[in-house]
């Protein structure tokens, strides 16, 4: 109707425009009626006449065609005033609004913009045509997509000032379900077979959730490839799939697909050649063919080859290289002859290297990562390694590159690198308060690209009732132009873990360190670090034994003093003690041929360490890597002139091997060994291994698997000795007054009686030996797009700290013994946001011991798993 009325409109135009117009006349005045919202400018640009022109039957027609051209008018009428030029027109409404209700498989988004591209849009000129076009197209998809009984209906509403709502209601129905798929012509593999690696197939328990079993045509056209590689790579040359039909059931709920093939003879490769402009000479290139002579063809080797030739003469500087493998068939003998044409192109240069998405980091932190330079032939090799590189410095969640002609040149191309930015440091802030520590405060900042430098930063400073500690420290990567590093550090650490009955004992630590580092491969680098340090330790009376041996009596006091003791109801109270120091042996004041570590070597170190390191990373990405490996050794050794003799070797590694496009195998492990030597009989506690937490053995307490302190003992105090024998030990208890308190022996022993302190949960002690390692499996999180910046595994954890210097009263103290291993399961996610990695995991410990301290559910901001 709508287009017989317009037929009329034009047929009445251009009759009323001969009928005015027999004579031609000269325009004196255009005069434009009915227009409501476009402009007499956009009329008067489309007319092929101006004022002054003659108009004559033939412009006048083609006047009318250019106005309806636009697409602005329903209806155009021309006529004459005297020799003024009359258009009438009528207007074509405008979209105000467009609702979309009912859709769920396509987002509203893509929706609306089908329909911008179309010229549907709020704003635009509605034409009905366009949307009954676009009706059809949204009906095609949902129809690729299964849904055979989807219907969209489609309402425009008239609204003032010539606009109108257009109201799209969609039902997309129920996907049909795929109930057979049918191969027909297969003798030489069973249906069940080829079908395996199918993405479409008939329902199974699992369908509810993976949805394969619902028809989608993009997914059968990808399934039938699959199905003709699978016998081209078995040597079926001439496979080929016949036909194939998709039919369904007459309520539009079922599916039934099938798919007639001819299988073919199975061929050998008789011969392997390359031909063409051999640019690069052919035993180097040979390496590169997988296919071989006598082999069953195989078109996946022969893809591959074409690919690898192709990058190997990408890395000569020859980036639009083709290569085409030809196979040449000879039917008699079931043989083919393979044939790789190469077609080199010319030579090409890189011309210019730019960089995007760097909105922090400066370009001369990427540019010093290039591999590929400016103005050289340009290697694909490089410029992959040069993306690679930007990946592993953590500061990118990703990094692409493109490389783009240069137009007017046929051998000059830009490389464009590509990156998106993400956190490449951690901020953290705390305020707590303990019963044991008393009010927390801590702020923490490490940024690994300072201002975008790519320079490394840290501060720390926390403060609570027991511990001070300040530290900085800065490294350049860069520090000289060809990658040699060199950083320092600082730190200043105070702590006083006096607690009543508790083991405890105060240090004060002053020190600093300066590192190198030097790359030696491209994946490779060594490191060198001096530090020096200053660690004054005080063990009060109730230190554990393992730092001063105990029980013992205060030195150098003379005559009374006061000590906390036991009474008689087991309470401690202050008394007054004789100090008979100067005449007990020290085997009557220990109580035990035991000596803590103060004992051997003092309180007060100076000591000057060197550690040598080993680095090696092939990981994709500096943080959440996906692929590849990385493995480190380091050495710390004190140096001539310490007061401490010893030495801590440690290994860290772990290896990504992806399984499959979602899910990833994630091995770690680290190993730690330390001793003293010379004068030193062990490794000092202040230098042990401790296990458990995040990034060892989660379900854990963080550090507190493997050995405990030993709780101090004090004297029992009873009533005074009156006498002391030739060899200094007390003999009589009494006094003149009967009321003077003093020390008793122990009757079954012959020494000093003495109660240890009890302490139903010792502090952890760490050991010299560390065993760790973890398996997890990591895959990606259900709705999440951008893999590169959220992590969840399953994982499970074993590990633990031994001491080969166990003493004889130590808790939980035992040498490398695969038997006390602890094992631990769970699940994990890490997630980089604007203030570090934040990690979270839920573990289950399968085998914790009495001394061990779970925790189920662990949390942390700034350092990732």
């Amino acid at each position: 109707m709508k287009f017989l009325s317009r037929l009329l409109a034009v047929v009445g135009i251009t009759l009323l425009a001969h009928h005015a117009s027999a004579e031609p006349f000269q325009v004196s005045d255009i005069r434009v009626e009915g227009l409501q919202r476009i402009s007499a400018g956009s009329v008067f640009a489309a007319l092929p006449l101006a004022v002054g022109d003659t108009a004559t039957p033939a412009s006048l027609r083609q006047a009318s065609r250019n106005l309806f051209n636009t697409g602005n008018f329903d209806d155009i009428q021309i006529g004459r005033d005297g020799s003024v030029l009359v258009i009438i027109v009528a207007e074509r409404p405008s979209i105000s609004e467009i609702n979309i209700d009912g859709n769920k498989a396509i987002e509203t988004e893509a929706l609306l913009d089908g329909l911008r591209g179309a010229g549907l849009a709020v704003g635009q000129v509605f034409q009905r045509s366009t949307l009954e076009g676009m009706q059809l197209e949204l009906q095609r998809q949902y129809v690729q997509q299964g849904r055979y009984d989807a219907a969209i209906e489609t309402d425009v509403i008239p609204e003032p000032r010539n606009r109108v709502s257009v109201n799209i209601t969609i039902d997309e129905g129920t996907p049909a379900r795929i109930k057979h798929i049918n191969i027909v012509g297969n003798t030489l593999f069973d249906e069940d077979e080829l079908t395996k690696e199918f993405e479409l197939k008939t329902g199974g328990w699992l369908s509810f959730f993976t949805s394969d079993d619902k028809y989608s045509k993009e997914k059968l056209t990808g399934d039938l490839e699959k199905l003709t590689s699978y016998y081209q790579d078995r040597g079926y040359l001439q496979f080929a799939i016949d036909s194939t039909q998709v039919a369904v059931s007459p309520d539009k709920s079922a599916v039934y697909i099938t798919a007639n093939i001819t299988e073919g003879d199975k061929f050998t490769v008789a011969s392997v050649d390359l031909s063409g402009d051999l640019v690069v000479d052919k035993p180097l290139l040979m390496p590169f063919v997988l296919i071989k002579e006598e082999q069953t063809y195989n078109q996946a080797a022969v893809t591959a080859t074409e690919e690898y030739l192709t990058q190997r003469l990408g890395n000569e500087g020859y980036n639009f290289a083709k290569v085409t493998g030809i196979p040449d068939i000879n039917e008699e003998d079931n043989t083919v002859d393979m044939k790789f044409f190469i077609d080199p192109g010319k030579r090409t240069y890189v011309r210019r290297i730019t960089f995007a998405g760097n909105e922090l980091t400066s370009d001369e932190v990427l540019r010093r990562e290039m591999r590929q330079m400016e103005s050289a032939p340009a290697s694909q090799a490089m410029i992959d390694q040069s993306r690679v590189r930007l990946e592993r410095l953590g500061y990118f969640s990703k990094a692409e590159v493109e490389t783009l002609p240069v137009p007017g040149t046929d051998d000059l191309i830009d490389v464009a690198f590509t990156v998106e930015e993400q956190s490449s440091g951690s901020i953290s802030g705390s305020v707590g308060y303990a019963q044991d520590a008393g009010l927390i405060l801590g702020l923490n900042l490490e940024q690994a690209n300072f201002l975008g430098s790519g320079k490394s930063i840290g501060l720390g400073i926390n403060s609570s009732q027991y511990q001070d500690l300040y530290n900085i420290s800065y490294t350049n990567p860069y520090f000289t132009e060809d990658g040699v590093s060199r950083g320092f550090s600082i730190f200043y650490r105070a702590t006083d873990l006096s607690e009543i009955n508790v083991a405890s004992y105060t240090t004060d630590t002053v020190g600093g360190a300066i590192s190198f580092g030097y790359p030696i491969k491209e994946t490779q680098r060594i490191g060198l670090n001096f530090g020096v340090n200053s660690t004054t330790i005080t063990a009060g009376r109730y230190a554990v034994q393992e730092i001063k041996a105990s029980p013992r009596l205060e030195t150098g006091i003379e005559g009374w003093y006061e000590q906390a003791v036991r009474d008689d109801t087991g309470a401690y109270t202050s008394v007054e003690v004789f100090n008979p120091i100067d005449t007990l042996p020290f085997s009557a004041l220990t109580n035990a041929d035991v000596t803590g570590f103060l004992d051997e070597n003092g309180d007060d170190f100076f000591n000057y360490t060197i550690t040598a390191s080993w680095l090696q990373s092939t990981l994709n990405r500096g943080r959440l890597a996906t692929r590849g490996a990385s493995q480190s050794v380091s050495l710390e050794l004190s140096l001539p002139g310490s007061d401490l003799e010893f030495y801590k070797l440690n290994y860290r590694g772990e290896l990504f091997l992806p399984l499959s496009e979602l899910f990833t195998l994630r091995f770690r492990t680290e190993l730690g060994y330390g001793d003293g030597f010379g004068s030193t009989t062990e490794l000092p506690f202040f230098e042990h291994f401790y296990a458990g937490g995040f990034g060892s053995v989660r379900g854990f307490e963080n550090n507190t698997l493997g050995p405990r302190s030993t709780p101090p003992a004090t004297y029992t105090i009873s009533r005074p000795v009156t006498g002391i024998d030739a060899d200094g030990i007390p003999t009589e208890v009494g006094g003149p007054d009967g009321t003077q308190f003093g020390y008793v022996l122990d009757p079954s022993t012959g020494k000093l009686a003495y109660t240890a302190i009890q302490d139903n949960d010792p502090d952890p002690f760490g050991g010299n030996v560390l065993i760790e390692g973890s398996i997890e499996l990591l895959f990606p999180m259900p709705f999440i797009e951008d893999r590169s910046k959220l992590r969840s595994a399953f994982f499970i954890d074993a590990g633990n700290v031994f001491n080969t210097n166990c003493s004889a009263i130590q808790l939980n103290c035992f040498d490398i013994d695969a038997g006390e291993l602890r094992y631990s399961v769970g699940v994990g996610v890490s997630w980089i946001t604007g203030f570090g990695p934040m990690t979270f995991s839920l573990a289950k410990p399968m085998n914790a011991g009495p001394d061990d301290r779970e925790e189920a559910f662990q949390f942390t901001l700034g350092r990732g798993f």
